[in-house]
């Protein structure tokens, strides 16, 4: 069985989703004082790895890596979640993945307790036996998404926030990215939808907003409204 966190590695895994990326030097000072608080004589490799055995499960681990500018190494914490094309990770693929540690193996009955704390803390959602990254998460860890993922992480075309569960559009020259509430609001008075950047035809379903929702989702701030959940009960034609 694998060593549990204690509140000192909960301490600093905290500080690694504030921050994103810490430098070495930042991270042994953050590692001393855990140890101070909270008791412990690890060292910061060991420390870590505990951290990262109950968070591989997850599609999160903390890496080191080093700066091409000054040669100075860094630790990073990295979502893998934010690498799906869907911008969700099946309950299987999650509990499958614990078989599969580089360390030490995590029975999935320890990865769904992971999984579940997660969730009660608000990390998670879970819907459908589908995990994506909460409102909590995306809002805290949106600029060290920006940075890190810069390449990948795309916004919404409507809104402008990061987009992980989303239509894209078709047109490969173009591939914007809008989230489903953005597209039942944007496309709510159109009966021949086209994209709104390149105007081709959109072919995807489009969501209709419950009414309640709908209301609630305009009194929220704009990082939250990606995950209110649209009803998909009109699909688009082409005229």
């Amino acid at each position: 069985m694998s060593r549990q966190m204690g509140d000192g590695h909960r301490l600093f895994l905290q500080n690694m989703m504030t921050n994103g990326i810490v430098s070495a030097a930042q991270a042994g000072m953050l590692h001393k004082k855990c140890c101070e608080l909270h008791g412990g004589q690890e060292k910061i490799d060991d420390f870590i790895n505990v951290v990262n055995t109950h968070l591989q499960p997850l599609f999160m681990h903390i890496r080191k890596g080093m700066s091409e500018e000054d040669g100075q190494e860094h630790f990073v914490l990295m979502d893998l979640i934010v690498e799906s094309d869907s911008g969700s990770a099946s309950s299987t693929a999650i509990l499958n993945s614990a078989d599969k540690l580089i360390s030490k193996k995590l029975k999935k009955k320890e990865a769904e307790l992971v999984l579940n704390k997660f969730v009660q803390d608000k990390w998670l959602k879970e819907q459908d036996g589908e995990y994506t990254l909460s409102v909590r998460c995306i809002v805290e860890m949106e600029p060290y998404m920006r940075t890190i993922y810069q390449d990948m992480i795309k916004v919404c075309y409507v809104c402008h926030n990061i987009a992980l569960q989303c239509q894209v559009c078709e047109n490969p020259s173009c591939e914007i990215k809008v989230h489903l509430p953005c597209v039942a609001r944007y496309f709510r008075a159109r009966s021949d939808p086209h994209c709104p950047a390149c105007n081709d035809f959109w072919p995807h379903e489009i969501p209709e907003m419950q009414a309640a929702q709908s209301q609630s989702s305009q009194n929220l701030p704009s990082s939250s409204k990606e995950n209110t959940a649209p009803t998909q009960t009109r699909r688009s034609r082409r005229v």
